[in-house]
């Protein structure tokens, strides 16, 4: 029998957030004062939080978990005990009278005359870029020193993986200034808490995201010289002990946080969260999930907490019946991505040990990722579907959703020759679609599903291929999501999230739903990703340019088609939007919840 202890003498332990102990930030990261209520909103205000999220009273509940005390939070509380069975007590104003309400501000959803995709995506860096954060008493904004660019729309906080993709564009674009800072956020975010969190709030400190800081290294490093490995060392380690904790101790057919260990030894990784509660910023939607089934409701939220950090919020491949989100059994699963990013890191972590002169540690760290890299290659591998799956390890088998995360092992030049030519031909023959790379071979109504497509995994496969020599499948994929991002952005003048890649017919809209929120504009990953190809293939760029007037027109430093971004763009048009909502809606029928549930949602 398995069991999510490090071994049968371990004991429960109670839903707590589990913080390495902060290190000595390196001299280049500017320090800030560490004196900060780490608590997650739904903890710290208690049985408030929980009345804000059903009363309906923002029309985000993400802006509930955004929204700040402007006093203690304990004398709030008290107030509210004392206040809410009055006559007449109204919660809104209310929350309005003791509360910061911070309002989103967007690019407007409007064709902008005379602007280009490539200077499009040069004003959006503006829009997206967030100065250095002033510490707030009781915010659950976790404050950053220095400037650093954000996804966009509701998502006005430092994501992980987001990060990332979004950082390619910047080093594209020659904004170095930019990628380097943001950079130094998340370095500095390890230095605090021992990991990066999901994004930068209190709400996301239980878990985090695929462990692309590695990557991200890598990324620096290809301008900035070997000493950035040297530099980060702190870090890079640190975030290897995060992924890996309890692992020395931890009996076969056991797991401990993300780590896993196999009947027969093998270690590998799962998502995981330190909380079993409902997410902050989708509180009510998790109440109305857990009571929708009989599972225990713990289970249920540990799980849904498990799946925002596999980025895929959510998706089939978490589903045990591929489609109701009630079902959902992620801390179950080995991932494809979780386990292939940790064997980076490990390989990292030996080349960076090398070049300090550690022969020692150098030859420990690559022993360990070459266990792991093998683990995957055969754990995670299945050679009559031809692709890579994740692995149930409570029941001892491979799911059965195809995803586009089978080119991860490309990616990241873990998968042999021959699976990586394997996957090649799978990637063609099931998941390559009019507009790119659908994101799964299910349609369940959730985002991650199909019939959409994601700027990530476009990327990652793109990239993979070309480590292999499938440069003729990885032009055909670029040459696809290109027009499909470039074709909606001719139709509405901005760049989306997600889009839509299996409708022969562009839609300005993008993606196909599976959010509980509208399309979010931006979009950091899309901006950052859609410059790097059309700079990687630029007669493919051209000839598609050509084809959208608005789109491909001369920049207004110079006159030939589809040429380079202004250096001086104009401002985009900005929108602010409120989250209080004008009218309570005190009624909340957990039945229509747990529908809009089913359909999907999306913490990013």
């Amino acid at each position: 029998m398995t069991s999510d202890f490090r071994d049968k003498s371990a004991p429960l332990l109670p839903p707590t957030i589990t913080l390495h102990p902060a290190i000595t930030p390196p001299p280049q990261a500017p320090r800030l004062p560490s004196q900060q209520d780490l608590r997650p909103p739904s903890i710290a205000l208690d049985g408030l939080f929980s009345d804000i999220g059903k009363a309906h009273i923002f029309t985000d509940a993400k802006a509930a978990a955004d929204a700040y005390p402007n006093r203690p939070p304990e004398e709030i509380l008290a107030t509210w005990r004392a206040q809410k069975n009055d006559p007449g007590f109204d919660l809104k104003t209310f929350v309005a009278t003791y509360f910061t309400i911070p309002a989103i501000t967007s690019a407007a959803y409007q064709r902008k005359p005379g602007e280009n995709v490539r200077d499009y995506i040069t004003g959006m860096w503006d829009v997206l870029t967030r100065q250095p954060d002033t510490p707030v008493p009781w915010s659950s904004l976790l404050p950053l020193p220095e400037k650093y660019v954000v996804p966009g729309g509701r998502f006005t906080e430092l994501y992980y993986w987001d990060t990332y993709f979004t950082m390619i564009g910047l080093y594209e674009g020659g904004r170095i200034d930019l990628m380097r800072s943001t950079y130094r956020d998340l370095a500095s975010l390890i230095d605090r808490y021992g990991h990066i969190p999901n994004g930068s709030r209190t709400y996301y400190l239980g878990r985090s995201q695929p462990a692309f800081f590695a990557l991200m290294t890598d990324l620096l490093a290809s301008h900035d010289g070997n000493r950035t490995y040297i530099k980060y060392l702190p870090e890079l380690q640190r975030e290897y002990e995060y992924w890996t904790d309890g692992e020395t101790k931890l009996a076969p057919g056991h797991a401990w946080r993300h780590a896993v260990r196999l009947k027969d030894g093998t270690l590998l990784t799962r998502p995981w969260d330190d909380l079993d509660t409902p997410r902050d910023e989708s509180y009510p939607q998790d109440i109305a999930t857990a009571a929708s089934t009989s599972r225990p409701s713990s289970e249920v939220w540990r799980n849904l907490r498990a799946g925002s950090e596999t980025g895929w919020d959510f998706s089939s491949r978490w589903l045990q019946d591929r489609h109701t989100l009630s079902t959902i059994h992620t801390t179950d699963l080995i991932t494809i991505e979780m386990s292939c990013m940790v064997a980076h890191l490990a390989q990292t972590l030996s080349r960076t040990y090398e070049l300090t002169g550690n022969k020692q540690k150098a030859a420990f760290y690559k022993a360990d990722a070459d266990r792991r890299i093998a683990a995957i290659r055969r754990v995670l591998w299945d050679p009559k579907r031809g692709a890579f799956y994740d692995y149930d390890w409570k029941a001892g088998k491979l799911t059965d959703v195809l995803s586009t995360a089978t080119a991860v092992p490309l990616f990241l030049h873990i998968a042999t020759d021959q699976q990586a030519h394997i996957v090649a031909k799978t990637l063609k023959e099931k998941l390559l679609k009019p507009g790119g790379l659908v994101a799964t071979d299910v349609t369940s109504g959730q985002q991650w599903d199909s019939p959409n497509g994601w700027a990530p995994l476009q990327w990652m496969a793109i990239k993979g291929l070309n480590l292999y020599g499938e440069d003729v499948l990885a032009q055909d994929i670029a040459e696809r999501w290109m027009k499909r991002v470039i074709g909606t952005y001719e139709k509405s003048g901005v760049l989306l999230e997600k889009y839509d890649v299996v409708n022969p017919e562009i839609s300005p809209t993008g993606g196909a739903g599976g959010g509980e929120y509208p399309m979010q504009i931006g979009f950091g990953w899309t901006n950052g990703t859609l410059l790097g190809l059309m700079n990687r293939y630029p007669q493919v760029a051209q000839h598609i340019l050509g084809q959208y007037p608005y789109a491909g027109q001369a920049s207004k430093n110079d006159s030939s088609p589809g040429s380079g971004p202004a250096e001086n763009p104009q401002p985009i048009p900005l929108t602010t939007k409120q989250t209080l909502s004008s009218s309570s809606h005190r009624e909340n029928p957990a039945s229509h919840e747990a529908q809009r549930n089913e359909k999907g949602q999306e913490n990013h």
